[in-house]
């Protein structure tokens, strides 16, 4: 797996974040457009059993992970609702790259990605989400293998999903992220 440098990316994105929300985004029965759905539920898994979670830090409060599934935008309403300051978007992104490859794209840079399979551009979302709210946002893109219906998720962004995974937990643990 290739790594564009997240760890760092999403330290400095997350400086003075308050409250993140993660929104993930895919289809199961794409392939690896799926990734977002498998990293919704294997992070909130990672993050239940958790020192956060069990009261060694308490900041289980500040990390609220909505899996959008293929219809992101509605979720906007609870969103809005969680009030965050920053949001952190997870998707497959066409990038040119080696499957499994993870970049964090900042917002201003999302429509220049072919991002997913779902109707309404990412760019359209964030727009309309910042309409409502100030906060902060960035997609964290992997590249796919396959996006075919009826293929299942490659190895290689298995794998992938699974570091990011692992990654976003020790950022998330870091007493620097949430004082």
């Amino acid at each position: 797996m290739v790594w564009i440098p997240l760890k760092p990316e999403l330290r400095t994105f997350l400086k003075d974040c308050q409250k993140v929300v993660i929104l993930t985004i895919g289809n199961e029965l794409r392939g690896d457009d799926g990734l977002g759905p498998l990293f919704a539920q294997n992070l909130s898994s990672e993050l239940e059993k958790s020192p956060i979670k069990n009261g060694q830090i308490s900041q289980e409060d500040k990390i609220i992970i909505i899996d959008g599934g293929m219809v992101p935008e509605n979720f906007t309403g609870s969103i809005r609702k969680e009030n965050p300051t920053h949001i952190i978007i997870v998707d497959a992104v066409e990038m040119d790259k080696k499957p499994g490859t993870i970049k964090l794209i900042n917002k201003d840079k999302i429509a220049q990605y072919n991002v997913s399979t779902h109707a309404m551009p990412l760019s359209f979302l964030i727009k309309y989400l910042e309409t409502t709210g100030s906060f902060k946002v960035c997609l964290v893109g992997m590249q796919p293998k396959t996006m075919e219906l009826g293929d299942n998720l490659s190895q290689e962004v298995k794998e992938s999903v699974k570091e990011m995974v692992t990654l976003f937990y020790q950022v998330f643990c870091d007493s620097e992220i949430f004082p």
